[in-house]
């Protein structure tokens, strides 16, 4: 028995957003060899946030803490974070961006608007308005219960 048009609509944002995340993924390392789809975000929050714990990176991404713990470990190895006492609670260590990370950040950052721009070029200004107030209801979906990835149906942060 055929599904309805909406259940076809379904079906062509999942193949697409899947297709879109691959494009995202691969493009991160032509944007920059060693600065991963998920190091740009972190670095993104980080800088939007002016420094954060690992554990608020965590929850805001609904990320496991190893998962972030290794990104963090990464990026401080390549000198892009850092970690300071926060000047309310001495005993917490808030991460930061390095001059270098700012750097790299922006860097980035600009290639990724490069690239969309070109991608976006022909479309009517309409549309993309249209796309990004879509784009933006459909992420402000909440998580499901216990941080499990809705699109998923597994804990967010984990991979099958």
């Amino acid at each position: 028995m055929p599904g309805t048009a909406a259940d076809a609509a379904v079906e062509t944002v999942q193949r697409e957003m899947t297709a879109f995340a691959r494009r995202a993924r691969a493009s991160a390392g032509r944007m920059h060899p060693e600065l991963s789809l998920v190091s740009y975000t972190l670095l993104g929050h980080l800088e939007e946030r002016d420094g954060c714990r690992a554990t608020d990176l965590a929850a805001h991404y609904a990320l496991d803490k190893s998962t972030v713990s290794r990104q963090v470990s990464a990026l401080e190895r390549a000198g892009l974070i850092e970690r300071r006492p926060d000047p309310e609670d001495q005993r917490v260590q808030v991460l930061h961006l390095t001059r270098a990370g700012r750097r790299i950040l922006a860097q980035v950052t600009e290639s990724r608007r490069a690239a969309f721009r070109e991608r976006l070029a022909g479309w009517p200004d309409e549309d993309l308005v249209r796309f990004a107030a879509y784009l933006e209801r459909y992420n402000a979906w909440p998580s499901g219960p216990r941080g499990e990835d809705p699109d998923r149906g597994t804990p967010a942060g984990t991979y099958r």
